[in-house]
């Protein structure tokens, strides 16, 4: 093939692969979105249903449990399915389920729907981490994981801006509707514009030699996805597991567990909180993107795969440990840059975790990897908002839970370095 028809494939296919991050981060919007509405309309609800508190945990509880099971479920799917068919039935579940909360009134409805969405939402990160593995070289997967990654924090902001003043103009149901409806747009946009790697992409895309990972994908091609009980028997899918276990239930408590911290530790009211936390999460936008391009940036300098991811988790992880003396902070605003930092930090990290499953496995497993570390980030997340309500409970303190959260990311490295010291792929049966 003449080299400037060449030439002019891999740059179309370069501009592509970006429109296909752009989708990922619009979904991953989307996903926060459908997420977050129950909480910021709970007031709103609990007057009109009259549910108990102990209900509405149970609802919340409905979710959590089915997003553990979504996040298992999916990521065999997608691996099964392949991206395009799986990220259209992941959307369409859940933003059926996001709409369907207009069309019920009592506490078991609503914990139908929930657990409903949650099944959904969780196949929207092992479909998305599977499509970036299938169009972007091991160069620029971090760097486009952080991207789309940053549509998480995109949706925490504009969440609180959007859903209240709909529900106000049209009512609660409305609200749902109109949240849900704009996945149903998504859904028609992706049908329409995306086609999977392998024909849309000659393999000349891809100026890089080619690792072990891709030979063992080439030498594979026509393999299945593999069962789990394979996978669960890798050294390389616990170590991912480990990463999200211990991880995972930081981000939670960043994003549940702030404003109340804000509240009883700041003494701020509801109608000055919004600014603090709105700076928060735009810093964690910034550390998604900065963290995913800091590993992209070492690998394009000539670092070893290895090297660099953990040299952008560990950068990540210490940038964590200045929340444990938060608590001793008096400025209001040096509090939060702190949190923000760390917050931050949680993204940078994230980035890099979510990549290290396509770095230690081969195309067709990535998704039920980042399923199975999904599901354990989630339980994490479930048994430390135990511990969350335990320890305020009886010390009233939140600085042990910072100073957990400060060490969990140290730790969590140190585990994930002892299972794959030099991250070499792992060897699947054909």
């Amino acid at each position: 093939m003449p080299s400037a028809v060449v030439g002019a494939v891999r740059a179309a296919a370069s501009r592509y692969r970006w429109t296909v991050c752009a989708l990922l981060f619009f979904a991953t919007v989307i996903n926060y979105m459908d997420r977050q509405i129950l909480g910021l309309l709970a007031p709103m609800l609990q007057h009109d249903i009259g549910w108990s508190q102990v209900q509405y945990g149970r609802i919340v509880m409905a979710f959590s449990a089915f997003y553990a099971l979504g996040l298992l479920g999916f990521g065999r799917i997608v691996d099964w399915l392949g991206t395009r068919v799986s990220y259209a039935v992941a959307m369409l579940v859940w933003s059926i389920a996001a709409m369907l909360h207009a069309a019920v009134g009592s506490v078991a409805g609503f914990a139908f729907v929930r657990a409903l969405l949650g099944i959904g939402e969780g196949g929207n990160f092992p479909a998305a981490i599977k499509t970036t593995a299938e169009w972007f070289p091991r160069r620029e997967r971090a760097l486009a994981t952080g991207i789309f990654n940053s549509g998480a924090n995109i949706g925490a902001v504009f969440a609180p801006a959007i859903i209240p003043a709909i529900a106000v103009a049209y009512g609660w149901r409305a609200a749902f509707v109109i949240i849900g409806a704009i996945g149903i747009v998504w859904l028609a946009v992706w049908l329409v514009m995306y086609r999977t790697a392998d024909t849309r992409a000659l393999a000349a895309e891809y100026d890089e030699p080619r690792d072990e990972a891709e030979a063992l994908d080439a030498a594979n091609a026509n393999a299945g996805a593999p069962r789990w009980g394979e996978l669960i028997r890798k050294r390389e899918t616990w170590a991912f597991l480990v990463g999200k276990f211990l991880t995972d239930p930081v981000w939670w408590f960043y994003l549940f567990w702030l404003p109340k911290w804000l509240n009883e530790s700041r003494g701020m009211d509801m109608q000055h909180i919004g600014l603090p936390l709105v700076c928060i999460y735009a810093l964690t936008t910034v550390g998604s993107i900065g963290g995913g391009w800091l590993s992209s940036m070492l690998l394009r300098a000539g670092w070893s795969v290895n090297r660099a991811r953990k040299t952008a988790m560990l950068i990540c992880a210490c940038c964590v440990l200045p929340i444990a003396f938060v608590s001793q902070v008096q400025s209001l605003w040096i509090a939060v840059l702190i949190v923000g930092l760390a917050a931050a930090a949680h993204q940078g990290w994230s980035a890099n975790l979510f990549t290290t499953a396509s770095d230690l496995f081969p195309r067709r497993a990535v998704a039920s990897v980042v399923g199975i570390g999904g599901m354990a980030g989630s339980i994490g997340g479930v048994l430390f908002s135990e511990v969350i309500g335990q320890v305020l409970q009886r010390t009233g303190h939140y600085w042990v839970l910072f100073a957990i959260g400060a060490s969990a990311y140290l730790i969590a490295l140190a585990v994930m370095h002892v299972l794959t010291p030099k991250m070499k792929p792992a060897k699947l049966d054909a």
